[in-house]
Order: C-alpha cells, then sequence, then structure tokens
C-alpha cells in the first residue's frame, strides 16, 4: 500500500541509528541487516523523523535542495519505501 505525504513515519524500536561524518548507518537489529544513506538520504531520514507528516518534510528539502518538485518527490517516495520494506520506518499508528 502507497504511503500519503499526508502520513507521518516513525522510527521502529528494533532501529539503530550511527551517523558519521554526516552519513548514516542503520541497523534493524530484528534482522541484523543495514542501510547506508549518504549526506543527502541522511537529511531525508532526518526530516522524516522529526516532521509531522512526510509532506512536511518534503516541503522542507524542496527549500534546501536545488531540485525539481517531481524528482524530490519520486526519490522521497522510494526512499521510504525501501526504509520501511528494510523495517527502519512504519507509518505512525498515532
Amino acid at each position: 500500500m502507497p504511503v500519503s505525504f499526508d502520513q507521518k513515519l516513525v522510527v521502529t524500536p528494533d532501529t539503530l541509528i550511527n551517523v558519521i561524518e554526516g552519513e548514516s548507518v542503520l541497523l534493524n537489529l530484528k534482522s541484523e541487516s543495514y542501510f547506508g544513506l549518504d549526506q543527502v538520504g541522511t537529511r531525508m531520514w532526518t526530516l522524516l523523523t522529526i516532521s509531522d507528516s512526510i509532506q512536511a518534510a518534503y516541503e522542507r528539502l524542496l527549500d534546501e535542495y536545488d531540485v525539481s518538485a517531481d524528482g524530490l518527490r519520486t526519490d522521497l517516495s522510494e526512499l521510504i519505501d525501501k526504509l520501511i520494506a528494510k523495517g527502519l520506518l512504519e507509518v505512525s499508528s498515532a
């Protein structure tokens, strides 16, 4: 099921995060799988996990980066899908 940009994402309880020089390594403790993010991916992660909605994170990223709105929406959606599939993020039930 596609995630709506009106929804809020939260870090799953089984996720550990380590940021090194602006890049992140995420570990899912359940599956013991790692996922790496470059500096832009780390910024996306940060905004996705602190914003009230995916849309709010998207709008902030649009302000911060010189990127097309459609390109950013596509990239952000793909990242969200991967992070949810890896069990690192989930849609908030609150």
